[in-house]
C-alpha cells in the first residue's frame, strides 16, 4: 500500500505545475461528484512478484492498473489525440478537463517510473512515483468508473510532514486517519511479543488481504511437515481464479506455477487467485488450524475462513441478500450456504466491482484479528522461517516493503502485508535491525461507514509507521 518516501532535490517548477494544479483541482471536483467526498477506495498493494529481490514495480492486474500502464506509456508519446483521451477517459472527467488541458498539464510530467503502490482497488490506484518533470517525486491517484474509463486523475507533488518524534505524535495522527484505530508496536526477539506502545491492540478488526499472513502459516507448516513441497507445481484452472489484485487470474487455464512462486504472488502483489490455490490445495481445515496454532484469540470469527472467491460473491452477488443471509447463520449453516451457493455462483466481473466504492458489513463479513494477533502470527512465521528448509518464508515477505523503505544502515531485513477494502486499511510489518533486534508494528484503521481517504492516510499511516520503529529500537 504505501509508500511516500525520499526527498526532492528541487523545488517545483513555475512554468509546468500550475497547470498541473489546476488539473488537480478539477479532477477532485469530478471525483466529489461522481462518488463520495472521500477520495479513495482500497484494497492493498503491489510490486513485482519474483522470488528474487523485488527490482521493478508493476502496476498492478486490476482496470485502474490496466489504465495506469496506458497512462505510463502515453507519455512518452504527448500530446494525446483527442481519440485517445475519449477512449480512456470518462465523460464526467472531460467536462471538467478538456483534452487540451490534460495534454498541457501532463506535458509537466513529462514521465512516470513507479517507486511504490499505495492502495490497489479494482477501481482506485494510488502510487508513489518518480517524474522527469520538475518534481522528482509524485503521488499519482487515479480512480476509474464501472467501465474501467479514469474517472479521476491527481499528479500531485509528494509531499511528507515531519515524522512523530514521540509516541504521543504517533497516536494523533494515526486517530486523524479513521474513526477506528488500533495499533501494535512489539519487540518479538525473544520469539513472542513483547508491547512497547500500543492502542486498542486486543480488539479485533477488519484485515482486508492481510489474512494471506494465515495462508502462508499454515503453507509453512506443510512444508515443514513434507505434505508440500516448494517446487511442487500448481495449476491455475478456472474454479480458483479470483479478481485482481493480482496476475494469475489472467493466465490460461493448467498454465503450471510453483508453490514458492505461487506464496511469492500472494504475498508481494496480494495475488487473490494465488491465495485461493494455496487454501484449494491445503485445504480449508488446514488453515483454519493456523488461526489457532499461532495463538489468535478469537478464531471462530474467521470460521469457516472464506476464500477471495467467495467474500467477493457474498459481497458483489445479489448484494445484500446473500449476504445478510450469511451473516445471519451460524458457523454450520454458513458452511452449508458455502457448499449449496456460494461455491456453485460464477465469479462476478471485475466490472461489477465498480459500484463497491463504500464500506459493506465490513465488522460482520470480512477477516479478523486484533493487532495482537497478527503480531503473534508474524512472530509464529519468524520461528518457522528459522528451521531447515523453510528459509523462502522470509524471502516471500521481504519482497515489497510497501515503501517503508527504512534506513539500510540500521534495518537489514523488513516484512510486510497489508490488506483494505472501503472503509479498511491495515498495515503490518516485521522489520530486524543489523544487532538482530526484531520489531513488530501493526495498524488498524477502519470506518464503517464511509471509505478512509486513502490519498492521505496511507502516507499519514507510513509516517507513523517508519517513526514507530524508530522510537522502538531507541528503548
Amino acid at each position: 500500500m504505501p509508500g511516500l518516501c525520499g526527498r526532492r532535490s528541487s523545488r517545483p517548477g513555475r512554468s509546468a505545475w500550475p497547470f498541473l494544479v489546476a488539473l488537480i483541482v478539477a479532477v477532485v471536483l469530478v471525483a466529489a461528484a461522481c462518488s463520495s467526498p472521500s477520495a479513495a477506495a482500497p484494497a492493498r498493494s503491489a510490486t513485482a512478484a519474483s522470488t528474487g529481490p523485488a527490482k521493478a514495480v508493476i502496476p498492478p492486474g486490476t482496470p485502474a492498473g490496466a489504465q495506469l500502464r496506458w497512462l505510463i506509456g502515453a507519455l512518452a508519446r504527448l500530446p494525446l489525440s483527442d481519440a485517445q483521451v475519449r477512449a480512456h477517459f470518462d465523460a464526467a472527467f472531460l467536462a471538467q478537463v478538456s483534452p487540451a488541458v490534460l495534454n498541457q498539464a501532463l506535458e509537466a510530467v513529462v514521465s512516470v517510473k513507479l517507486l511504490s503502490i499505495q492502495v490497489s482497488e479494482l477501481s482506485t490506484l494510488v502510487a508513489s512515483a518518480s517524474t522527469g518533470g520538475a518534481v522528482q517525486q509524485a503521488q499519482v491517484w487515479l480512480t476509474v468508473d464501472r467501465r474501467g474509463l479514469i474517472s479521476g486523475l491527481r499528479i500531485s507533488p509528494a509531499t511528507t510532514g515531519p515524522a512523530p518524534a514521540t509516541w504521543a505524535g504517533v497516536d494523533a495522527a494515526l486517530r486523524s486517519v479513521a474513526p477506528r484505530v488500533r495499533l501494535l508496536v512489539a519487540n518479538v526477539s525473544s520469539g513472542s511479543c513483547q508491547p512497547v506502545h500500543s492502542i486498542d491492540p486486543a480488539t479485533a478488526a477488519p484485515l482486508g488481504a492481510a489474512f494471506k499472513l494465515y495462508v502462508l502459516d499454515a503453507l509453512s507448516n506443510a512444508v515443514a511437515s513434507g505434505k508440500v513441497h516448494w517446487n511442487q507445481p500448481l495449476s491455475v484452472t478456472a474454479q480458483l481464479k479470483g479478481l485482481p489484485p493480482g496476475e494469475l487470474q489472467n493466465e490460461p487455464e493448467g498454465t503450471q506455477i510453483s508453490v514458492l512462486d505461487t506464496a511469492a504472488k500472494m504475498i508481494s502483489i496480494s495475488d487473490n487467485t494465488a491465495a485461493d490455490m494455496l487454501i484449494n490445495l491445503l485445504g480449508r481445515p488446514a488453515v483454519e488450524a493456523a488461526l489457532t496454532a499461532t495463538g489468535m484469540a478469537s478464531p471462530a470469527l474467521d470460521r469457516p475462513f472464506l476464500t477471495t472467491r467467495e467474500i467477493f460473491i457474498l459481497k458483489l452477488d445479489q448484494w445484500p441478500a446473500l449476504a445478510k443471509r450469511y451473516i445471519a447463520a451460524n458457523e454450520p449453516s454458513r458452511r452449508a450456504l458455502l457448499a449449496s451457493t456460494v461455491d456453485r455462483a460464477p465469479l462476478p466481473a471485475v466490472s461489477a466491482a465498480g459500484a463497491w466504492i463504500t464500506p459493506r458489513d465490513i465488522n460482520s463479513l470480512e477477516y479478523f484479528a486484533s493487532a495482537s494477533d497478527i503480531c503473534r502470527a508474524y512472530a509464529s512465521l519468524a520461528s518457522l522461517a528459522r528451521r531447515p528448509g523453510l528459509s523462502p518464508i522470509g524471502q516471500v515477505l521481504s519482497l515489497n516493503d510497501d515503501g517503508l523503505q527504512l534506513d539500510p544502515t540500521q534495518w537489514k531485513a523488513t516484512w510486510f502485508k497489508g490488506g483494505s477494502e472501503p472503509g479498511v486499511l491495515t498495515l503490518a510489518y516485521l522489520a530486524t535491525t543489523r544487532t538482530g533486534q526484531s520489531y513488530v508494528v501493526t495498524v488498524l484503521a477502519e470506518n464503517p461507514s464511509q471509505p478512509l481517504n486513502e490519498a492521505t492516510a496511507a502516507p499519514a499511516i507510513l509516517s507513523a509507521i517508519r517513526a514507530s520503529f524508530t522510537l522502538a529500537a531507541r528503548r
